[in-house]
């Protein structure tokens, strides 16, 4: 019996964990490469009309770039080749979830949660199948027709782990999520130049601390709020950036968003929300500026602190401040924002608000 070939395209650096191990599972099952020297767009869509890909690997700047340009063609002949996309690295929006199924009808669109310590993916979920699902049925909320349960779990649902992967979640506090531990022959022996003599005698010495934050469900599905590292400190109280960024990319006229704390003398840190609109929408915090019959096409920080609160975001973690970003957010070398670079050019200009950055 004849396989189709797999024919895959190289999005990701080699030197990276998701580019890495995607390229040797595809050595394993003798599928076809197409590689080129770093990632740009028009290359890649070029790439999959001629090369006819069959799947890739995305993180949510490189499905929006995708998506921007094959929107502008007239004919788009990868729609009916490419079979599998698994996207990485941070939460699509639900208007990148439905483009994507717009202009990949026949690709099965997966989700991956993983770091490079444990040898890429921990948990697989199935953003959109074309087999089951109508665009019109996607999942904004991840998992959510996975589990019976009706309280699901602020975060964004990254699925179930791999069989042979063991998860835990140690609560430091009366909160029903904490620390995302994991174990088994996945997870690298030990950092280098690291002393295993001082480690300290512990119930998780055993266990690798992946320096994230989440929860398992009732249906064993991880939740994943936001890096212990990266939460903000407002008021005494601890905020994750990715938990409101996950709920302001269910509004559908944003499509990229970033959270960041800036100092406040008041509250330690101030949440201030940098947005990125669809190409349809304006901005204005002025109600005269915002004509009647077209008043759904306007977004203002009243419309966005309203949708956060008909979401169920408690108060003090809604932004104080929605900055407009108009430009590209900073990238590293594997697509992910840089969040430290995006704070710095906020503060800088949060004296001028509104910015236009």
């Amino acid at each position: 019996m004849l396989l189709d070939l797999q024919v895959y395209l190289h999005t990701a650096p080699l030197c990276h964990i998701g580019g890495l191990s995607s390229a040797m599972a595809m050595l394993m099952v003798g599928g076809c490469h197409v590689l080129f020297p770093k990632f740009e767009a028009t290359s890649a869509v070029e790439a999959i009309e001629q090369h006819s890909v069959t799947s890739l690997i995305t993180v949510p700047t490189i499905m929006a770039d995708l998506i921007t340009l094959i929107r502008k063609k007239e004919t788009w002949k990868g729609k009916d080749n490419v079979k599998k996309i698994l996207n990485g690295g941070g939460s699509l929006s639900v208007e990148l979830i439905k483009d994507a199924a717009k202009y990949f009808p026949k690709a099965k669109l997966f989700s991956a949660y993983g770091m490079t310590e444990t040898c890429s993916s921990l948990t697989f979920t199935t953003i959109y199948d074309p087999t089951i699902e109508t665009p019109s049925q996607l999942l904004e909320t991840s998992c959510k027709t996975h589990c019976n349960s009706v309280h699901q779990p602020q975060g964004v649902c990254v699925g179930k782990p791999a069989p042979h992967i063991e998860l835990k979640i140690c609560i430091d506090g009366s909160s029903n999520f904490g620390r995302i531990l994991t174990r088994g022959p996945h997870v690298m022996q030990r950092y280098w130049d690291h002393d295993p003599e001082k480690s300290s005698d512990s119930d998780d010495e055993a266990w690798l601390d992946t320096g994230d934050i989440g929860h398992i469900d009732n249906c064993g599905n991880v939740w994943l709020i936001g890096r212990r590292s990266g939460r903000i400190k407002s008021g005494g109280e601890n905020i994750y950036p990715e938990e409101i960024e996950t709920i302001l990319l269910r509004h559908q006229g944003v499509i990229a968003v970033l959270v960041v704390g800036i100092p406040d003398t008041r509250l330690t840190e101030m949440v201030v929300a940098c947005v990125k609109l669809r190409e349809n929408r304006q901005w204005s915090d002025k109600k005269s500026e915002q004509p009647a019959e077209n008043k759904q096409l306007y977004l203002s920080s009243e419309v966005l602190r309203q949708h956060c609160l008909e979401n169920n975001l408690t108060g003090f973690k809604i932004p104080k401040v929605f900055v407009i970003w108009s430009k590209p957010f900073p990238l590293t070398t594997t697509g992910k924002i840089r969040r430290d670079q995006v704070q710095r050019e906020v503060m800088s200009h949060l004296k001028s608000l509104p910015s236009n950055l």
